[in-house]
């Protein structure tokens, strides 16, 4: 949203809110848009904090293991294997070259 805010006032625009006290050509407005701005951080940074700890406690009880594996690796070394290239492994799979390689990699 700043981003978007920074446009606007390259353009000679600014941001006024009908519900909220933002009116970007203010100091007052300008300010309680940062506020805003500020603590939407603050509780995305909490959020992401709860659930890290959220993890690790569920990984130490063992009832954590992560999400399945989509990608049988296996299948991928048996068709590097057979001579077919990442490429046309990938498209066959429908996974990026990219996994093609890391499993390539993992030997």
């Amino acid at each position: 949203l700043q981003v978007i805010v920074d446009k606007l006032k390259t353009k000679g625009a600014h941001l006024f809110a009908t519900e909220q006290p933002v009116d970007t050509s203010t100091a007052a407005g300008k300010a309680f848009f940062d506020m805003l701005g500020v603590f939407a951080e603050f509780e995305t940074n909490l959020r992401r904090e709860r659930q890290a700890e959220g993890i690790a406690a569920a990984k130490k009880r063992g009832t954590y293991k992560g999400r399945p594996p989509k990608i049988d690796r296996n299948e991928i070394r048996q068709r590097l294997k057979q001579g077919h290239g990442p490429t046309q492994i990938a498209r066959d799979l429908g996974i990026s070259r990219g996994t093609v390689y890391q499993a390539r990699k993992d030997r």
